[in-house]
């Protein structure tokens, strides 16, 4: 087992794309922009249904660190009605004490052994937490896996976001492997423009494991971002409301300007983690099971950027156990 931990300083924390896309526009053209901006974002908030473990106004006010459940999935449907399971989840933590971020990866199909807020009482997929009653079941699932608060979320839809990279006529990413799919070649190291199409080949490959994958997404997003800043771009509302359209949270626009402006030093340092896990077949299934361990590692990391004391990981895995051979 290892620890895939990288650093990226220069990326910027996937989440702001909605501060980035909504509150600097509406900044710059004045109140009558301003509310067709704020209307925008409201379209997109969605509260979660689930008690917040702490006064989550409060840490956003007075700068504390939080934490944010970045959720991605793909659907022709409206982000709203979605009732799916997610195939990406992410815990973004945001430290403006010490300005620093954590990104950490959780596998999909990270084996849980029953659904908290469920009746599933059985080894079932993180992501399927989801399909059962939305944000209520996940949120749950992800606090008990690592005992830590989660005091926002956000879930995005990568399909439709294709269509904003579209809209903005492309994005630039740089592959980090040589890879081929869906008829596209990816060099590694080579700066390649892509359309929605291409984007989506790109975030769907199978090359390498979770965590690339979910790395492959973030750079999508993050030049999705930089190329939305443009002035050119930013008198498109139809760019702004194709991108809200694709977002459910539960950050208010008051909630995303306080963000932008509390927070906006924490993309200078930008960690990014994942759960290590090992394929194991669990009522006949594949599933990613992890270990105390390393469950224990990451509660430890995300817990200190969020200035929080020690405290053991959660208890909700499914353990894998192998059953000794009998000797005949």
């Amino acid at each position: 087992m290892h620890n895939k931990k990288r650093k990226k300083h220069t990326a910027r924390n996937v989440c702001l794309i909605i501060v980035l896309l909504l509150v600097v526009v509406g900044a710059a053209f004045g109140i009558t922009r301003y509310r067709s901006i704020k209307n925008s974002a409201d379209s997109s908030f969605a509260p979660s249904g689930v008690t917040k473990q702490r006064d989550v106004q409060s840490g956003l006010n007075n700068k504390k660190p939080i934490s944010i459940l970045l959720m991605g999935i793909d659907t022709d449907d409206w982000v709203r009605n979605y009732d799916g399971d997610t195939n990406s989840m992410m815990i973004v933590t945001l430290n403006p004490n010490t300005n620093k971020t954590t990104i950490t990866s959780i596998p999909h199909d990270l084996a849980l052994k029953e659904i908290p807020g469920s009746d599933i009482k059985k080894p079932t997929m993180i992501g399927t937490a989801y399909s059962v009653k939305g944000t209520e079941t996940t949120i749950p699932s992800v606090e008990k896996l690592l005992n830590i608060p989660i005091d926002y979320y956000a879930l995005i839809n990568m399909l439709g976001i294709s269509k904003a990279i579209n809209k903005v006529g492309g994005v630039e990413v740089t592959p980090k492997a040589d890879f081929s799919a869906d008829g596209y070649s990816f060099k590694s190291g080579e700066n390649t423009h892509m359309d929605g199409e291409k984007v989506m080949a790109y975030v769907r490959s199978h090359q390498g494991d979770e965590v690339d994958r979910q790395a492959r997404q973030r750079q999508v997003l993050t030049g999705l971002v930089s190329k939305s800043k443009k002035v050119s771009t930013l008198f498109d509302q139809d760019l702004i409301d194709s991108v809200t359209e694709q977002i459910k949270t539960d950050l208010t626009f008051d909630r995303m300007k306080t963000l932008a402006k509390n927070y906006r030093s924490v993309g200078n340092k930008i960690t990014n983690d994942s759960i290590d896990g090992t394929e194991a077949k669990v009522d006949g299934q594949k599933m990613t099971t992890v270990d105390e361990p390393e469950l224990q590692r990451v509660t430890d990391s995300i817990r200190d950027n969020l200035g929080l004391h020690d405290k053991d990981t959660g208890d909700i895995q499914y353990v894998f156990k192998l059953v000794p051979k009998v000797e005949k």
